[in-house]
């Protein structure tokens, strides 16, 4: 009602002030300009007087408001200037006399607004009145039967509350969810849930299940620490206590903060905890911790606990639990497996060179003729022998990827040698596909710092990979840009494009999308992420079904 009441005020000043503001912007300034002018016409001779006249005239033409305001500013200027053409008194006199007409027609409007702004008045004072009493009616039939309303509810309540305290915990109440009432209610039907369950637990039972629970958690073989909301260490499990090298008094019912500020090892653990908010998902992180006098690998996991109190329908967050995976098995199996690999690659590029030797002594003529039934088995040999060279041509590379033993010769380097590079090594792959390569390159690129030769690798997959999806007689996009502080090499295609399912899988190792031609080991893409991350740079995909693929990587520019 307050707030009816002040809109219905607030409008109707609103109106009268727009009204009066009308008639000193519209009407007051016209007069004044008319003032100046008559005055400077009593000392026209004065060239000063002259300026005046002009400036005030000027500014009447631009404040014309009334009906024919316009052409009685229109004659006073033609007077003006028939005057300034020959200085005579007749031109003066009228002048002065569409001044005075100027003066009255605005005067008259002066006089019809302000008989508009009484009429608001009025009406302003009959529409407070009207809101006034229709406020007051209002507020008389809520005071005879507001009271009423809230009294009946609160007797109900009372009546269910001392049913509650004569332990009468099946009582509930109903107040139809009529606002805070309704919330009322719901809350007390909660409690009295609450105090139902409570009431019908057997605490003997309660306490078996704990210590079943504490005995399962201590016999896992993963380190597990449980904290609650604030942050307060719950529980350890023996693992968790060996590894942490404390005791469980000093772990238990201690703060997070407090325990890591005294162990290294545990303020590792927490450090994602203490600045992610609580809401935060599940995350896995590697971790190298000397264990038992040795190193150690361990895959750190911390879950988010959520849970659905009795009678509510919204989660909660009440701690978060810390899992510590002795993973060095798995590590050394994986680095024997990688110097397996290393190796085994290494021992086949003997043999795969001397065949390719072989095979071109073969292709030479002075060696001999051969028929077509044998050029074709050389060439088929040759493409083998060519993709198997690659193929552990990757394995190797991957091989130092996973071992971290990525040798970069970073320097400066021009975007442009880059661009060549690649195109002279797919120039005879794409002749023979028919596919033309446009090439969209900025002038005056800047140059980057990279390593050339790992680069243009880079560069070079994603062209095969163009040019092997594509049709036929089709074109590939190449564009070269700078981008901030950074230079883009992006290869656009016209093949079939990659589903949105594999497009994150894409740098992946070993992956290959499902029902294309799987001529490769699924390593160059995850190589090429490798590269060009080591160099601080950024690579990605940009795909739809139909409409090609767009492969890109950036690099910091000089």
């Amino acid at each position: 009602m307050i707030i009816l009441m002040s809109l219905v005020g607030a409008r109707y000043i609103s109106v009268m002030k727009k009204e009066t503001k009308n008639i000193l912007e519209a009407n007051y300034h016209s007069l004044e300009y008319s003032r100046k002018m008559l005055m400077a016409l009593d000392d026209i001779k004065n060239f000063n007087s002259i300026n005046s006249f002009e400036n005030n005239l000027s500014k009447q033409r631009q404040n014309v408001t009334e009906v024919g305001e316009k052409e009685v500013t229109d004659k006073i200027v033609a007077s003006f200037k028939a005057y300034q053409a020959a200085a005579e008194e007749s031109h003066l006199h009228a002048i002065r006399k569409e001044i005075f007409n100027l003066m009255n027609l605005n005067m008259s409007a002066i006089q019809r607004k302000s008989n508009i702004a009484n009429e608001t008045a009025t009406s302003a004072t009959t529409w407070i009145e009207l809101s006034g009493s229709l406020c007051f009616l209002i507020a008389l039939v809520l005071l005879i039967n507001l009271p009423q309303a809230i009294a009946r509810p609160i007797r109900e309540l009372t009546q269910s509350i001392q049913e509650i305290a004569r332990q009468n915990y099946h009582q509930r109440v109903d107040f139809e969810n009529i606002g805070e009432f309704g919330e009322l209610a719901d809350s007390f039907n909660k409690m009295a849930e609450k105090l139902e369950e409570y009431d019908n637990s057997n605490l003997h039972q309660l306490m078996f299940e704990k210590k079943r629970i504490e005995t399962l958690i201590n016999n896992m073989e993963d380190a597990v620490i449980g904290l609650d909301e604030g942050k307060r260490i719950l529980f350890a499990n023996h693992e968790g206590l060996n590894i942490l090298g404390l005791k469980s008094e000093e772990v238990v019912g201690k703060f997070a903060q407090e325990l890591s500020i005294r162990n290294d090892l545990f303020r590792s653990l927490i450090q994602e905890l203490m600045i992610k908010q609580e809401s935060m998902h599940a995350s896995k992180k590697e971790l190298k911790i000397f264990f038992n006098g040795k190193e150690g690998y361990f895959e750190k996991e911390i879950i988010n606990i959520s849970i659905t109190p009795t009678g509510e329908n919204e989660q909660r967050h009440i701690g978060h639990v810390i899992i510590l995976k002795n993973i060095t098995t798995f590590k050394e199996l994986e680095l024997a497996k990688t110097n397996f690999i290393a190796t085994v690659s290494h021992e086949l590029k003997t043999p795969i060179a001397s065949i390719k030797m072989s095979l071109q002594l073969l292709e030479n003529a002075r060696t001999g003729g051969l028929n077509e039934d044998q050029q074709q088995l050389i060439a088929s040999i040759s493409d083998d022998s060519n993709r198997l060279l690659k193929i552990t041509g990757e394995l190797l590379s991957m091989s130092q990827v996973e071992t971290g033993n990525i040798h970069l010769n970073i320097q400066t380097s021009r975007p442009m040698d880059i661009l060549q590079i690649a195109l002279d090594a797919v120039k005879t792959q794409a002749d023979q596909k028919e596919v033309e390569i446009f090439q969209e390159i900025e002038n005056d690129l800047p140059d980057i710092k990279a390593d050339t030769e790992k680069t243009a690798w880079v560069l070079i997959n994603f062209l095969t990979n163009a040019i092997r999806y594509s049709p036929v007689q089709s074109r590939l996009k190449i564009e070269v840009k700078q981008e901030n502080k950074q230079v883009l090499f992006s290869v656009k295609d016209n093949g079939k494009g990659i589903e949105d399912r594999y497009r994150e899988k894409i740098f992946d190792r070993y992956f290959q999308v499902p029902e294309s031609h799987k001529t490769g080991t699924g390593l160059g893409l995850a190589i090429s992420k490798e590269f060009i991350e080591a160099q601080g740079g950024r690579i990605g995909v940009e795909s739809e079904i139909g409409m090609g693929s767009r492969f890109y990587f950036t690099l910091t520019s000089l």
